[in-house]
């Protein structure tokens, strides 16, 4: 429970104290975005770093090398709040992340989150959705990786399950040509969601896979490129439950 407590306390701290520091952020920004984009990714990664370190999380990471310098869409499987922290922190280039729209009711949060090139997806609305995903286009267009979850929501069914991708997330690599590389998290819903509220010393695995464009994919799997991308995924974390 103690880790849960100063966990919670860092982010309040940084939140608060980062206010002046969005002020700032804004006013570089109008000088030099470039220079403003990566300052806010540093440190947001630098807090994401830290609660990792509080939580006690040991990451193993595989096949970071497969990752382009290149604007890519991010994918992966979904079980815990966690594997935002895990993912972003290691993130070299800007990316954004597609949240649920419902994080915009936390404040200063929205804030960093929109400062970072996130997106909040209206899952109830299909016309918002477009709305978004036409966005998250337009940022690879211009440079910025997005990262998605394709499964909708996070996965709290058994070990080794993955909810089934929605094929309208893959739009954003199939509209750009960006590569998609896929994510495989091992045992990250063991750090939090197991025990909610306690927090849990942890040993986890992210796997990077080797990059997919879609423009080298015969048309039967492009058609169906999330079940595709779904496999590949589902294969890796069953091999490697046995390093956890």
């Amino acid at each position: 429970m103690i880790r849960f407590i100063f966990v919670v306390l860092f982010l309040g701290l940084y939140l608060v104290l980062g206010i002046p520091v969005l002020g700032v952020e804004w006013l570089i920004g109008k000088f030099n975005k470039k220079a403003c984009d990566y300052q806010s990714l540093r440190m947001v990664q630098w807090a994401f770093k830290v609660i990792l370190k509080i939580s006690g999380v040991h990451v193993t990471v595989i096949g970071e090398e497969n990752i382009p310098d290149e604007p890519v869409l991010f994918i992966g499987n979904h079980r815990s709040y966690f594997d935002i922290l895990l993912t972003y922190s290691r993130c070299q280039r800007l990316t954004g992340y597609i949240a649920k729209k419902e994080m915009l009711k936390y404040p200063l949060l929205r804030d960093w989150m929109k400062r970072l090139y996130c997106l909040f997806l209206d899952r109830d609305n299909p016309k918002e959705g477009l709305k978004t995903i036409l966005t998250a286009i337009d940022y690879v267009k211009k440079g910025v990786s997005i990262c998605i979850f394709p499964e909708g929501t996070r996965n709290d069914g058994e070990e080794l399950s993955i909810l089934p991708f929605h094929n309208g997330s893959f739009k954003i690599a199939e509209k750009t040509g960006c590569a998609i590389v896929p994510m495989s998290m091992n045992n990250t819903i063991s750090i939090f969601e197991k025990q909610f509220p306690r927090i849990k010393k942890v040993h986890v695995i992210l796997e990077y896979g080797k990059p997919i464009y879609p423009k080298d994919l015969d048309k039967e799997t492009r058609k169906h490129i999330g079940d595709y991308c779904q496999d590949i995924i589902l294969e890796t974390i069953k091999k490697n439950q046995a390093l956890v």
